[in-house]
């Protein structure tokens, strides 16, 4: 069985992906994976083959959709996409697509084009709403005339609900059913629980040799986006008034630190599980895996979301009790009330409590998913 993931996101959107793809190895099967250039390294690391498409997302190629009256640029978009998923999925059996619509929507005409199965996989509830009428027309004016144009050049019939047709059938919500319930919606989504890879890769001895020198830290990330500006210089100085020090993630955003004092480190890309489980909170963006590895660590977390899916998270996290909700633009003074608040030994033990309930399993129930999706549409046939 060979499977073709299609990621065109950030490292958020991609992550999960390669979690999945890597159990599905595990169980015998071929992977590979379309997605932009800035997966390169990571790919390698993990030896899962990789078809560049699209532009590099961490310089700012990412865009919600397109903007109106480029329909030149929704051309082009689409024309790449087709071109190298056709020949990405050959001999493949089975398509998994997240990020960008204009991705998904050829994705799975590729795999209509194939006859062979099409997931669509989302990492939170709010992304598929009940009422996509909106969604469905602004897609359609956006691009419909492109994804058509290029439909009917593989011999299929034209698509007027494309975000509808870009979800597909039997989206699969990857995210934890406690995290992230799913609410009512008439399409039939399988919610397998979180796709988080399993990470053995030790700390660094610098940073190692950060956390034996004091109490636990707090770590401070954004992540794959963006950030507020003078976002280290507030958590900075907020995490210092409560007595804490400070770990601090470069991130896409390229935070750096305010001064050479001894008690703030900063780092690059780290083991989140690892690292999680032996700070005091972590000061995050509210990204979909971020919010996920620190829920399942049962660390306090104050959420400052910026974009996408992040406010959603960030409320969950409130609701559970388990952190705070702080504004997209934090200040000295509501980012000290929020690690007031998380810093409380009532806030640590919730966040514990909650930590025991959260799946690890989410990989293998999609793994399972997607092997009898295939059993079901594309039965193997005696050579």
């Amino acid at each position: 069985m060979r499977v073709l993931f299609s990621g065109n996101g950030t490292r958020g959107d991609v992550e999960p992906l390669v979690a999945l793809a890597l159990k599905l190895r595990e169980l015998g099967a071929e992977v590979r994976m379309a997605a932009p250039p800035d997966y390169v390294e990571r790919l390698a690391e993990v030896d899962v083959p990789l078809v560049q498409i699209g532009p590099a997302v961490r310089k700012g190629a990412r865009r919600a959709g397109l903007p109106p009256g480029a329909p030149e640029l929704a051309d082009a978009m689409i024309a790449e996409q087709f071109g190298k998923l056709q020949v990405a999925a050959e001999g493949c059996d089975a398509v998994v697509a997240t990020g960008l619509q204009t991705s998904a929507v050829a994705a799975r005409s590729v795999a209509e084009s194939l006859g062979i199965p099409y997931h669509y996989t989302f990492y939170c509830p709010d992304y598929l709403p009940p009422e996509r009428d909106q969604h469905n027309e602004g897609a359609f004016r956006l691009f419909g005339g492109a994804l058509n144009s290029r439909r009917a050049a593989l011999g299929l019939p034209p698509v007027e609900k494309v975000f509808d047709y870009g979800f597909g059938d039997r989206p699969l919500l990857a995210a934890d059913p406690v995290l992230a319930p799913l609410g009512q919606t008439d399409i039939q989504v399988q919610q397998t629980g979180a796709w988080i890879l399993p990470d053995e890769r030790p700390l660094s001895a610098e940073l190692e040799a950060f956390l034996e020198a004091g109490p636990p830290p707090v770590y401070v990330s954004y992540g794959s986006g963006p950030a507020p500006a003078d976002a280290a210089k507030v958590a900075i100085e907020a995490i210092r008034a409560q007595g804490h020090r400070v770990i601090l993630a470069h991130g896409w955003a390229e935070l750096a630190l305010i001064d050479d004092g001894a008690d703030c480190l900063a780092v690059g890309e780290v083991n989140q599980r690892v690292l999680f489980g032996r700070v005091a909170a972590v000061v995050h963006h509210g990204g979909a895996g971020t919010t996920t590895v620190a829920t399942r660590a049962g660390v306090p977390q104050v959420v400052v979301p910026q974009k996408a899916d992040q406010p959603y998270f960030a409320r969950r996290v409130a609701e559970l009790g388990i952190g705070v909700h702080e504004d997209k633009t934090p200040t000295f003074g509501s980012l000290s009330a929020a690690l007031t608040t998380v810093l409380a030994p009532e806030t640590r033990a919730k966040a514990m409590t909650v930590a025991g309930t959260i799946r690890t399993d989410g990989t293998s129930v999609a793994a399972e998913l997607l092997l009898g999706s295939v059993s079901r549409e594309k039965p193997s046939v005696p050579a």
